[in-house]
């Protein structure tokens, strides 16, 4: 399979480092000194999975250079989503799918009216993983799981496609029927997870542990459920219940990718997490006052620090 990874972070860089490893002809779209330590010595990935060293890789700051192809893993930061929608049309064919594995549920509106829907599927990931240095992503833990699929529910062959180069690569993928849905849930999860461990500068444990800011966590994530179901989306009542019940389950060092860029002075992605749950809320008369807490407080930090 034909594929390009535009935006080679934690997330584009381990999965399209397995595809590579296992075959698949996997052109990168990097810049900056990621893209000069993957011109230099190659991709590297540490995982407890096995780790991968593709010593020679396909690398670009320009997808014109690359051509058509069949899937488009797109994961850039949610900040970069629009120009980097207009950047990767170059790569497009006729039925070259466009799949975002980035945060937030704003993302495929962006790449529907930018590139049309019929290019793109749904798209999300779970994983932890980060570029520990230029040219090295570092996964941690052993979870790694890709989810797509069609926003018609159909199990199209660009899909099964996919979905047959990452079993082979090693790569948990699972192709849903219900992708909008799937995408809504784990942002149910991924707005609660960020939203209180950037705000408390702390892992998952210690929050879910102190009943205070468990109830705080329990009550984003009942908002962000609140909103999807005033949109129409089909989540059950109780539905921060269970996220609350799975964070329960997670190792107490887990943390998001917003508290790690917190942590390190980057960017926050925050106004298309905690707060795009307050401007949806605002449109479906829905009060969401601990994301507006969360936006509102983490917004002195959203374009980082001078280094």
């Amino acid at each position: 399979m034909r594929i390009a990874v535009m935006g080679t972070g934690g997330v584009g860089g381990y999965f399209g480092a397995r595809l590579a490893q296992a075959g698949h002809e996997v052109a990168f779209v990097a810049r900056g000194r990621q893209l000069e330590a993957l011109r230099a010595h190659g991709l590297r990935v540490e995982s407890p999975l096995g780790d991968v060293h593709l010593p020679d890789v396909n690398v670009t700051s320009q997808p014109a250079e690359i051509g058509p192809v069949d899937l488009v893993m797109f994961t850039v930061k949610l900040w970069d989503t629009a120009e980097a929608a207009e950047a990767i049309r170059p790569l497009l064919g006729p039925d070259t799918a466009v799949v975002s594995f980035q945060n937030g549920v704003v993302k495929d509106d962006i790449l529907r009216e930018a590139l049309g829907a019929g290019h793109v599927i749904g798209g999300i990931t779970y994983i932890a993983a980060t570029i520990a240095e230029p040219g090295v992503i570092r996964h941690s833990g052993t979870m790694q799981k890709l989810v797509f699929g069609e926003y018609d529910g159909s199990a199209s062959a660009r899909v099964r496609q996919f979905r047959d180069a990452c079993a082979a690569s090693g790569i948990d993928a699972e192709v849903s029927d219900r992708i909008e849905q799937a995408v809504w849930e784990k942002f149910v999860f991924l707005v609660g997870l960020s939203g209180t461990t950037s705000l408390a500068r702390s892992t998952i444990g210690p929050i879910r542990g102190n009943p205070r800011s468990r109830e705080f966590l329990r009550d984003v994530m009942e908002e962000v459920v609140r909103v999807a179901r005033a949109q129409g989306v089909r989540l059950p009542a109780d539905y921060a219940d269970e996220r609350l019940a799975f964070i329960d389950s997670v190792p107490d060092s887990m943390t998001s990718s917003m508290h790690h860029d917190l942590e390190n002075g980057n960017r926050l992605e925050v106004a298309w997490l905690s707060g795009d749950v307050v401007e949806r809320g605002t449109r479906q008369g829905v009060a969401t006052p601990c994301n507006r807490a969360i936006a509102d407080v983490l917004s002195i930090y959203s374009q980082g620090r001078a280094r």
